[in-house]
């Protein structure tokens, strides 16, 4: 399993995964759209992680950041303030993705859609205490992240 890097953040101090930029579609094009709805992602696979960050990207979302352990899910999603989590179950250290998503959404609120190759029905049970808005089972498509979050968007402003 990838460590993240020791990159310190200018705004916080914090180690993260080093992030990847994109020049602006200005093809006009529906990616194009930038949407004002932040993603924070949690996965720790370096690979599945930048890959979620692109398509998100490339749909017009913004991302809050990647982190690949609960502390760094945490902390960068009180610093951002992101409106819903892509969470995988199993990460680096201790706590697991479940544990993670109970505490943002006892904290403040924060739901998620959880990308798992672990969704069996006593994993799912677990999570229903924190309203999980949604599932994808690993492997998934690019264009199944995108729409998972963006049907989790649509319920989130339903509610």
């Amino acid at each position: 399993m990838l460590q993240p890097l020791d990159v310190v953040d200018q705004l916080g101090g914090r180690l993260a995964w080093p992030r990847l930029a994109f020049a602006a579609d200005t093809g006009g094009s529906p990616s194009a759209h930038t949407r004002s709805e932040k993603i924070l992602i949690v996965e720790d696979d370096h690979l599945v992680a930048i890959e979620a960050e692109s398509a998100l990207l490339n749909a017009g979302f913004q991302v809050a950041g990647i982190a690949a352990t609960s502390d760094q899910a945490l902390s960068l999603a009180r610093a951002e303030k992101p409106d819903i989590v892509v969470m995988d179950i199993r990460l680096v250290g201790k706590r697991d993705g479940i544990d993670t998503a109970l505490q943002l959404f006892t904290e403040s609120g924060l739901r998620s859609v959880f990308a798992s190759a672990h969704n069996d029905s006593a994993t799912r049970a677990r999570a229903q205490a924190t309203r999980p808005l949604g599932w994808l089972s690993k492997p998934y498509q690019p264009e199944a992240l995108v729409k998972a979050v963006t049907e989790a968007i649509s319920e989130l402003k339903l509610s």
